[in-house]
C-alpha cells in the first residue's frame, strides 16, 4: 500500500502541478487579451501600396498583415 509520506508526496505534487498550470492558464488568456485588443478587434488584412514606377509598370510593396517585413514586386498590366 502506499505510506503517509509517499502520499503527503504525491499531495504536495498535484498541488504544485495545479499552481503551475492555473498560472500558465492565465497567462496564455492574458496574450489572447492582448492580441485581441491590439488588433482592434478585427482581423488584420494585407496592405499593398505603390511607391514607384520602373519601365511602365508599378512598383508595388505588399505588407502581410500588417508585419515589419515588405515584400516587393512589379506590376504591369497589359504589358
Amino acid at each position: 500500500m502506499i505510506s503517509d509520506e509517499d502520499k503527503y508526496a504525491l499531495r504536495e505534487f498535484l498541488r504544485g502541478f495545479g499552481v503551475f498550470a492555473s498560472a500558465s492558464a492565465v497567462f496564455i488568456v492574458i496574450l489572447l487579451v492582448l492580441a485581441y485588443i491590439s488588433s482592434g478587434g478585427e482581423p488584420l488584412e494585407p496592405s499593398f501600396e505603390v511607391v514607384d514606377t520602373y519601365k511602365g509598370c508599378d512598383v508595388v510593396r505588399y505588407a502581410p498583415n500588417q508585419a515589419s517585413e515588405y515584400k516587393y514586386f512589379l506590376y504591369c498590366e497589359n504589358k
